[in-house]
């Protein structure tokens, strides 16, 4: 008997784990998080029953990434324990009730925002640090990235000596629609919902494709403060936020006592469904900070606070056809064709399936009636087959049928879950083409979808770099290329040639490997050859732990280990090293130049950009530094050998005085740049 409890302790650990690394660094869920509650609630009641078969801690919630420095919190920061129905919430306001000695509760009650928790650090009024969760004693330093949300206040008049503010950090769902509408246009998946895309735009090393996505934050919670007694109650706290510019939502006033709570919860589902943003339940919290501190936490919760979740909007549909989406990267993403519904205010007709491994899990077949959810998805997920009303002539669904229906050569790799074409098909031609020539890659004007597709279509391109070799005569093929545009396109095309390395190293496309990343590999490897025949070792530094752990360390910042392997599978597939043959041919430049480059003063040093110069744009400023050999970081540290600062600097700015790290203007940069 304790053999078999053992090996469903294991079963439901290593779950839980694929489910946590799924959620916290993958940023793509595969079930909702009652789900994940419950698989939790089922691994607790096992272990509590069986303590000798109990494991170590799982470390759930701790949302530390690769890549990224990290720093503590003044005081922890702590998750909320999670409630599904009334019955639960009640007995969190009986046992509430009775910690506080029976006096009356002042509770806040305010929409649970689905993103990326984060704890903003002032010292002496002045914006420092920000840092995830993290573990809720440590976290990443996401001050680069989350210093692009404008709303934050860069400095606070009046503020207390040392001040943690706690915010979540989102995406609305207008932006989200907006960046998905251009994954649709480039062929690619859609992104399955803001909150996944909001923690992984804070969590990008690449703070050029991180300027591209627009975050918000909404600020509510207190944590170091010092004086400990700056603040009474939540309520003052939240409005004396407000008056410093964070945004802060005050929905809901104060209310008295679990039943008004209650009848908060409940109207706050019916505003909700108004909110720009997207919100998967309710936050109760004490008012008053010296009760807070009566009712006491444990090491994971606070037992003043708990988080209401709503129940899931589901809606029950037919499945007419399950259909096949190609991305750049040649990655099949299967969709299913619904029947139109009505779903959480909005009509749905499609909804992701994930991969062909989730068909089969939930054996999900064409005509169907499926049930479907959004959980915080924009994107409907199909959360089960309704079985009782399934077709008498259903058959399961062959993936790899209906791949060689529509005429896709495809295959899966390892222990990859998604389908891949082995060659390009013409959507991705057409992608790949279109991201080689981007204005962020070997910037060739004119050459957009339009232009794309005649090329793919006449055969005068097959890979991007084909480009390159079109003639002028074969430019005149193309509709609307008369001698002028053929001129253009001709000089264009020569400026591609003699571009900086890293816009060629971009251009191929290598996956998770963006504008700074590119960059940072360029200014490393120094040629592509180098670059294409690097090994892992010269990229990764493999340290095995006392305990036999294997961990990685970076041989380039900000090159961790996800990126690492894209690398090395990118450069082991030989069409990709003909790609690169073909660039040399073409006569592309494949190294990094030293001539009137290296400025002396500027080479190998670090600057950070802060504020609005005079007459330089940031990309500019940028350009210029690394083109002299200089190297531009987007967070100031004791490595920091410059920081150029223009009109409202902020952060970055204090910090530098801190460090003692020189500050000069723009003048002073052009001067060092030799003018």
């Amino acid at each position: 008997m304790s053999e078999d409890v053992r090996k469903q302790i294991q079963a439901l650990r290593k779950e839980v784990q694929r489910h946590e690394e799924l959620y916290r660094k993958k940023h793509a869920p595969e079930i909702s998080d009652f789900e994940f509650d419950k698989l939790l609630d089922q691994l607790a009641d096992l272990e509590r029953a069986h303590p000798e078969l109990a494991g170590p801690d799982l470390g759930i919630g701790d949302d530390k990434a690769e890549g990224f420095q990290q720093a503590d919190h003044r005081a922890p920061m702590l998750s909320l324990d999670n409630t599904y129905d009334e019955a639960d919430f009640r007995a969190f306001g009986d046992r509430l009730y009775k910690a506080l000695g029976g006096s009356g509760l002042e509770l806040i009650i305010e929409p649970k925002v689905d993103g990326v928790a984060v704890s903003l650090t002032y010292e002496k009024g002045r914006f420092v640090r920000a840092v995830t969760r993290g573990n809720g004693t440590r976290g990443d330093d996401v001050t680069a990235n989350v210093g692009l949300i404008r709303e934050i206040p860069r400095a606070l008049k009046g503020a207390p000596e040392v001040l943690e503010v706690r915010g979540e950090i989102y995406m609305e769902l207008e932006e989200f629609q907006r960046l998905n509408a251009e994954r649709e246009t480039e062929g690619e998946a859609p992104y399955a919902n803001p909150r996944n895309l909001a923690a992984g735009t804070i969590k990008l090393l690449d703070a050029e494709e991180a300027r591209k996505r627009r975050l918000s934050i909404v600020c509510y919670g207190l944590g170091a403060c010092e004086p400990a007694d700056a603040f009474g109650t939540l309520k003052d706290f939240k409005a004396k936020l407000k008056s410093w510019g964070f945004p802060v939502r005050d929905d809901i006033d104060v209310q008295q006592g679990v039943d008004a709570a209650w009848e908060a919860i409940r109207r706050l589902d019916t505003l909700r469904r108004g909110f720009p943003f997207p919100t998967d339940g309710a936050v109760v919290k004490v008012n008053r900070i010296e009760d807070q501190r009566r009712a006491g936490t444990t090491s994971k919760f606070p037992h003043w606070a708990v988080a209401f979740k709503f129940p899931p909007d589901q809606a029950d549909t037919v499945l007419r056809s399950i259909s096949m989406q190609v991305g750049r990267t040649g990655v099949i993403t299967p969709v299913a064709e619904l029947e139109p519904v009505l779903l959480a205010g909005s009509t749905v007709g499609r909804a992701t399936l994930h991969n062909a491994g989730e068909i089969a899990k939930k054996d999900i077949r064409e005509g169907d009636t499926v049930r479907i959810q959004k959980a915080g998805e924009i994107i409907p997920q199909v959360l089960k087959v309704v079985l009782e009303r399934r077709p008498a002539d259903a058959r399961p669904f062959d993936f790899e049928g209906r791949l060689k229906e529509l005429g896709l050569d495809a295959t899966r790799e390892g222990e990859e879950a998604a389908y891949k074409l082995r060659s390009p098909s013409r959507e991705m031609k057409i992608r790949r083409l279109i991201h080689f020539a981007s204005k962020q890659c070997l910037d060739i004007d004119g050459l957009g979808e339009a232009v794309a597709e005649q090329l793919v279509d006449l055969g005068l391109v097959d890979a991007p770099v084909d480009a390159l070799a079109v003639s002028a005569d074969q430019w005149r093929l193309l509709e609307g290329f008369k001698e002028k545009s053929v001129d253009n396109m001709m000089s264009g095309l020569a400026d591609a040639r003699n571009r900086e390395l890293w816009r060629a190293v971009h251009a191929l496309g290598i996956p998770n490997v963006g504008m700074q990343t590119a960059k940072d590999l360029a200014r490393h490897f120094r040629s592509m050859d180098a670059l294409a025949d690097a090994k892992k070792p010269d990229l990764l530094i493999t340290k095995v732990g006392k305990k036999g752990g294997v961990s990685y360390e970076s041989v380039i910042a900000g090159v961790g280990k996800e990126v690492s392997e894209s690398i090395l599978s990118f450069f082991s597939d030989p069409n990709h090293r003909d790609w690169v043959k073909a660039m040399r041919k073409a006569g592309l430049n494949l190294a990094e130049s030293t001539v009137g480059g290296s400025v002396e003063g500027v080479a190998g040093k670090t600057f950070v950009l802060t504020g609005t110069l005079p007459s330089l744009g940031r990309d500019e400023a940028r350009d210029l530094i690394e083109k002299a050999g200089g190297k531009v970081s987007g967070s100031v540290s004791k490595k920091t050998d410059f920081v150029v600062a223009g009109e409202e600097a902020g952060s970055k700015l204090t910090k530098a005085q801190e460090l003692g790290v020189p500050v000069i203007d723009e003048a002073a940069l052009r001067k060092m740049l030799g003018g």
